[in-house]
Parts: structure tokens; sequence; C-alpha cells
């Protein structure tokens, strides 16, 4: 954990300078900027493990700084700190490629909480099984670089959309396993609100057409918690 660099943008400072010593007691290596654009410069010119922006700042807010971020760097976690609570500001905070959302005041243990999820989903997502992109799921064979899904390997293939292919593929990381439904829409989607939400119920319907044929597969919704695609043959 010692290793994880973090860019706090704050303006505050005493808040910041409070936060930023808490969260190097917890053994991470805290940068603090004062405002967005030192913040952005600060981000130029090192690498970091992840991000820490306040919404409300002078110069440059929080979310044009998440955009800059963005432009170069598509990976890096975003977590926004705000003094609003408007449903607004939330949804564009997550438009903009946040990850999380804390507003203030706020337990700064759910903060650690949230940061430690956060770069364990991260790891995780480096994993050799995450590089994983061919996957036999019962009698199917599917290539997410191709987006190809076919019967066996040399079944003429199926051409699925980037979202279903990033959709089964998850399923298929998670085969015999819960995919919860929040993982797949800030991955996929980059935003968990009732929208992505049905979106994602019409991306499943699509999948359990696609693999309607072979009965030893199918995925099962998993009341409130996410999906679960069953594969029969490894039971």
């Amino acid at each position: 954990m010692g290793s994880k660099k973090i860019l706090l943008v704050e303006d505050d400072p005493n808040f910041g300078t409070v936060l930023k010593d808490y969260l190097a007691l917890n053994d991470y290596n805290v940068t603090h900027a004062k405002d967005g654009i030192e913040g952005l410069i600060m981000f130029k010119n090192s690498d970091y493990d992840l991000c820490i922006l306040d919404v409300m700042m002078p110069r440059k807010d929080g979310f044009s700084l998440a955009q800059d971020i963005r432009g170069s760097n598509k990976e890096v976690p975003i977590i926004f700190l705000t003094a609003k609570t408007l449903k607004e500001d939330v949804l564009k905070g997550y438009s903009v490629g946040a990850d999380d959302y804390l507003n203030k005041p706020f337990d700064s243990e759910v903060l650690l909480h949230k940061i430690k999820a956060i770069l364990q989903r991260k790891d995780s997502d480096k994993s050799v099984e995450s590089e994983q992109f061919e996957f036999q799921i019962a009698g199917f064979f599917f290539n997410s670089k191709l987006r190809h899904l076919s019967v066996g390997e040399n079944g003429d293939p199926v051409k699925l959309s980037p979202k279903e292919s990033k959709l089964l593929r998850m399923l298929a990381i998670h085969k015999n396993d819960l995919m919860p439904r929040e993982l797949a829409l800030t991955k996929i989607w980059r935003d968990d609100n009732y929208f992505t939400s049905r979106s994602m119920d019409v991306y499943i319907a699509k999948l359990r057409k696609y693999l309607k044929p072979d009965k030893n597969v199918e995925i099962l919704n998993i009341h409130g918690e996410g999906f679960r695609m069953v594969d029969k043959t490894l039971i």
C-alpha cells in the first residue's frame, strides 16, 4: 500500500492538510495541490494511482480538471469531494469520469474504505485473468477482441456490439459467480443511475438471446445484486 500515490486537489488549506496527514498515516503517498491549475501541473509531472478532487475551486473547478485528466489518462480513478448535494452535480461528476463521490462533511473512514475498494478493483483489473480475451462458455467460443461469439472455435461468428462484448466478457470473467450490477455500470457505462441500469437490462436480454441455443448456459438475475452467468458444463 505504501507505494500508492494519491493526488489530492483541495483549495481549503486547513482541510487539505488534515486530509493529507490522515491519508499519510494510512500509508498513502499524498501530493496536495491548492487549486485545479496546480493540480493539473502536478498530474502531468508524475504518475498517480488515484485522484481526489474538490469540485468547487478557483481558477479551475474539479469537473474541468477531471476532463483534462481524462484527456490523457482514461484509467486513473477519480473521487470527487463536494459540499453540494444536487443530483445534477452528482450526475455531472460521473459523466466526466468519476469513480465515486463524497459529500462534505464526510467520515474520513468512509473515504478510506472507498479508496481501498477502488484501488483493489484497479489492481484486479490488471490481473492476468482480466487480460484474458478468449473464453469457452459451454458450447460457445467468445473472442472479446474481435467481438465474435460462435458455436465452437470454427462456427460462423456473431459480431457483438462494443457494449455487448464488454458485458459478456465481464460475465465470462465472473462465470458461475456473481457479477455485481454496479461494477458493470461503472466500468462499461461509467455511471450508475436508473437510465444506465435499464440500458444494461436491455443488453442482458440481448446476450440471453445470443446464448439461448445452448441449454447449458444461462444468465441469472440475482435480485438487488447483479447477474450470474451459469455454465452447467462446469458444475
